[in-house]
């Protein structure tokens, strides 16, 4: 197994270090368990033109003994295997692109095989298992994996997920959040009712046909759905964002309680999430912008924007990039949050890659667009 050492310290080291693995061929190889679907083929996007990584292998239960380019108008012509067929140890590291439950058990032979795993599934992203069969409605039977797991948005837990072996890659909605609340969780300025307002293209309902998200039913039209508190990604909201306030939410007055409302966009990807906060007392617009910008400075993949700039799908979409504006109410003490994200990217195999480079001490930017 190739061996990449800490991080490098300078742009010029970064360079040189990526062309001295490339000459001596010593690449990273990454397998990738459930290729077919909208995240598999991203993963297999990123990883064709990933500086220091290259796809081992991959799988298929829909479409094992075809190749990719069978199922997919693409250049590449990578047999797709059975699960019980994948060369596990013959991969550096394993993404896998399975609905949760399924994910359990072969994260469990990942782990067994001695190979590194991330998981595009919500199976390793709650640390509670009561939590995650109040959620999914599903027990949890892996709990000595789930305990190693490390909840995989870089910008919170950078240093665990140097360590990890198991990451739990973020939901998309929940990445779209997260990070744009994160700064007033940390800052203890979370109280109340929080209200998140959330539209995601169709892509983030994955590959598999439905009523729904058939072209009739979605074109010209915007859905909400699960709308409330029934959406099983405020699990993970509200996860993070008591983590980044100490393990509690230091609310200013009265109790803290999270209000989430997807909608349906009739796009093919981007997720834009709307929320809506009241502030403390004395927390002015210089406050909240000074704590943002102290939560995200050096951050390649977080994008402030300038008073007055709001977020649109148009900042993040085809990138790794997560924008975030700030909207001040004016003689109120609200403010309005716009995060922008794209849901196959920061918000799935783009986090994942990221994810990668991190816990193998690469750039975390290589092979992702910023």
């Amino acid at each position: 197994m190739p061996v990449f050492g800490n991080d490098y310290g300078s742009e010029a080291l970064q360079t040189e270090s990526f062309f001295c693995c490339i000459e001596r061929s010593v690449m990273l190889r990454a397998g990738i368990i459930g290729a077919t679907g909208y995240t598999g083929i991203e993963l297999v996007k990123l990883l064709r033109g990933h500086p220091a990584a290259q796809v081992a292998w991959l799988t298929s239960e829909s479409y094992a003994g075809q190749q990719l380019s069978d199922v997919f108008p693409c250049p590449w012509s990578d047999p797709l295997l059975p699960l019980e067929d994948a060369p596990l140890a013959d991969a550096d590291v394993v993404f896998l692109c399975l609905p949760h439950a399924a994910s359990m058990p072969a994260v469990a032979a990942v782990r067994s095989a001695g190979v590194k795993a991330i998981d595009l599934s919500a199976d390793f992203r709650l640390s509670d298992t009561a939590v995650y069969q109040r959620w999914y409605n599903h027990t949890h039977n892996q709990a000595a994996l789930l305990a190693e797991a490390v909840y995989g948005l870089p910008e919170l837990h950078r240093e665990p997920i140097r360590a990890a072996s198991l990451v739990a890659n973020p939901g998309c909605y929940a990445t779209s959040v997260i990070l744009g609340l994160w700064p007033l969780a940390k800052a203890g300025w979370l109280s109340g009712q929080v209200i998140a307002d959330s539209k995601s293209g169709v892509s983030g309902a994955g590959r598999k046909p439905s009523l729904t998200t058939s072209f009739v039913e979605a074109n010209e039209n915007l859905s909400p759905y699960n709308i409330g508190y029934a959406h099983r990604h405020i699990a993970e909201m509200e996860q993070e964002l008591r983590r980044g306030a100490g393990g509690r939410l230091q609310v200013a007055s009265g109790k803290w309680q999270m209000v989430f409302s997807p909608h349906l966009l009739p796009v093919s990807r981007g997720i834009l999430s709307t929320m809506y906060v009241n502030l403390p007392e004395g927390v002015d617009a210089a406050g909240v912008r000074a704590v943002y910008a102290d939560a995200f400075d050096g951050e390649p993949f977080v994008h402030l924007l300038p008073a007055g700039r709001v977020a649109t799908l148009q900042h993040a979409v085809n990138t790794n990039r997560c924008a975030i504006g700030l909207t001040f109410v004016p003689g109120t003490s609200t403010l309005i949050l716009t995060s922008a994200i794209d849901n196959l990217l920061k918000g799935a195999s783009g986090q994942a890659v990221q994810n990668m480079n991190v816990m193998f001490g690469l750039d975390e930017t290589a092979g992702l667009p910023a």
